[in-house]
């Protein structure tokens, strides 16, 4: 098992040679354009890193790899379309630099894409990538919806808002690695634990990504510190301080999600506040270490040498200490 770096190396380069001259352009460009725009290749990495963990060389899984970065980036164009957002990793969106017909259709061929990759396998490999492939897709468009759904409304509850992540984040990350292991043909029982090692990874990463949204450092966090305020959005620390606060600040925050403001600083300070005094924060924090330490708990039962363990064990670690 190598480091993430070399990882990260080896699959930038593969995906050079997808991203190649195809016509129409009008059609592909856009496709090679939101590929290359660059982010951590968490979901690819993780599955060159599984399949090596199961004892196979990760070049083998580069087209597993790859299918879960172009689905991941085909979502992104299409909830850019849905949220009309102006900038992606700091670049122009799809939608916004070409236009929206062009986002949601080369966002459909991204999707077939991702399926045509697993044809590179044998049968029996490309069945089981196929099979999962199809059952966490559905499950991201599902929290893709209960995300739409809860902006209206104004009792979402812990156990919905994290089931709203586990499908729409972690899911892909648990299949990411599942992918990997299939590639190795590791046995089902590893399939499965590697995949709840990713899941539970997952869901502790949007917490963090929750937490650093409102608490992180502005030069390192690589996106405007405080836009879930901006933008209302009910996420772990909103639900848990509406749950602790008293009755004034409760409907303070109540208030204060329900519009959109001109000036924005005086309202993501007063929301940070809030955050902190109900215990929210902590709170939120507290739920990162248990989802983590859950991932953790599943290497117990893995067949594999107890230095792969302790190797996955401080890739969840670092990804649980980062402030990007």
């Amino acid at each position: 098992m190598q480091q993430v770096q070399f990882y990260q190396d080896e699959f930038t380069s593969y995906l050079k040679g997808f991203t190649t001259h195809r016509e129409p352009v009008s059609l592909y460009n856009p496709i090679n354009y939101i590929l290359q725009l660059g982010g951590k290749r968490l979901r690819p990495v993780l599955t060159l890193m599984a399949a090596e963990i199961f004892n196979t060389n990760y070049q083998k899984a580069l087209d597993a790899a790859l299918s879960i970065e172009v689905f991941h980036n085909f979502s992104l164009v299409h909830d850019d379309i849905m949220d009309d957002a102006p900038l992606r990793r700091g670049k122009e969106t799809v939608h916004e630099k070409w236009s929206i017909n062009t986002g949601i259709l080369s966002g459909d061929a991204m999707l077939i894409m991702a399926y045509q990759l697993f044809e590179n396998y044998e049968p029996n490999t490309f069945q089981a990538l196929a099979k999962l492939f199809s059952k966490t897709a559905l499950e991201v468009c599902e929290g893709q919806q209960y995300d739409v759904d809860f902006e209206t409304r104004n009792d979402v509850s812990v156990s919905e808002y994290l089931k709203m992540i586990e499908y729409k984040t972690a899911v892909l990350v648990g299949a990411a690695m599942k992918m990997g292991a299939i590639v190795a043909n590791a046995s089902e029982e590893d399939q499965n634990n590697i995949y709840e090692f990713g899941r539970n990874l997952g869901i502790a990463f949007q917490l963090q990504d929750d937490y650093l949204d409102a608490f992180g450092n502005p030069e390192t966090f690589g996106k405007q510190v405080g836009g879930d305020i901006i933008e209302n959005k009910k996420t772990y620390l909103y639900i848990k301080a509406l749950e602790f606060s008293n009755e004034d600040n409760k409907a303070k925050l109540s208030e204060l999600f329900s519009k959109t403001l001109e000036d924005n600083e005086q309202k993501i300070e007063t929301v940070k506040t809030i955050f902190n005094e109900s215990g929210s924060a902590n709170a939120t924090k507290t739920a990162i270490e248990a989802y983590t330490n859950k991932a953790f708990h599943v290497l117990d039962f893995m067949s594999i040498s107890e230095n792969k363990k302790m190797l996955l064990k401080a890739f969840g670690e670092n990804l649980m200490n980062r402030s990007v």
